[in-house]
C-alpha cells in the first residue's frame, strides 16, 4: 500500500496550486493523509476527487468550513498499522513524551503545523512523521512531502521528497 502524507499547503495563500510532482503523488498513492492548514475547500475538494483514500483533519488556518468537512483528529489502521492524523503537536521539545501519552495504541503519527519535516521513533516505538509542507518551505531548504508504504503489517520505505526551488 502506497502512501502519501501532505499538511499545510495554505492554498491560495502560499502557492495558487498543489505542485505537479504533488499531483502525481496523489495519483499513486493507495492513501493520501492530509496532517492540516488547507485554507481553502477547493483543495480538500480536489485530494478527495483524486485520491483513492484520503484522510484528513483541520489545523489552526482552516476555517469553519473546514472544520465542519474534516476532524480535529483522525485515526485509521492500514493494512495492521494504526494511524493517527492531527495537525499540532506542541513544542519539539517533550513531543516525544506527549504523543505516547496522547496517542496510545497507535503506531504512526502524522502531523504538521511546524512546516518542519520530522521523523522520530519515541522508546516506547510511536513513530511521529510530519511531512513539511509542499507550497511553503519557510526557513527550510525546499518544500518537502513524505512517501511511505505499508506491507505485511508494518511502515516502510519512508522517503522525505524535497520539491525543486521555484
Amino acid at each position: 500500500m502506497k502512501l502519501l502524507m501532505l499538511s499545510d499547503t495554505h492554498i491560495p495563500k502560499r502557492a495558487r496550486v498543489l505542485p505537479a510532482p504533488v499531483l502525481a503523488a496523489i495519483d499513486e498513492a493507495d492513501v493520501v493523509i492530509h496532517a492540516g492548514d488547507w485554507v481553502d475547500d477547493a483543495t480538500l475538494d480536489l485530494l478527495e476527487e483524486r485520491s483513492r483514500r484520503l484522510i484528513g483533519v483541520w489545523g489552526n488556518n482552516d476555517g469553519p468550513s473546514l472544520r465542519r468537512r474534516l476532524p480535529e483528529a483522525a485515526r485509521a489502521e492500514l493494512d495492521g498499522v494504526r494511524f493517527a492524523v492531527v495537525h499540532e503537536t506542541g513544542p519539539a521539545a517533550g513531543r516525544e513524551q506527549r504523543c505516547e501519552r496522547d496517542y496510545p495504541h497507535t503506531d504512526v503519527l502524522v502531523f504538521g503545523h511546524s512546516h518542519i519535516p520530522w521523523d522520530s521513533v519515541t522508546s516506547g516505538g510511536l513513530r511521529l512523521l510530519n511531512p513539511g509542507s509542499p507550497t511553503d518551505r519557510r526557513r527550510q531548504p525546499a518544500c518537502t512531502y513524505l512517501t511511505a508504504e505499508v506491507a505485511d503489517a508494518r511502515l516502510i520505505a519512508v522517503r522525505l521528497v524535497a520539491l525543486p526551488l521555484r
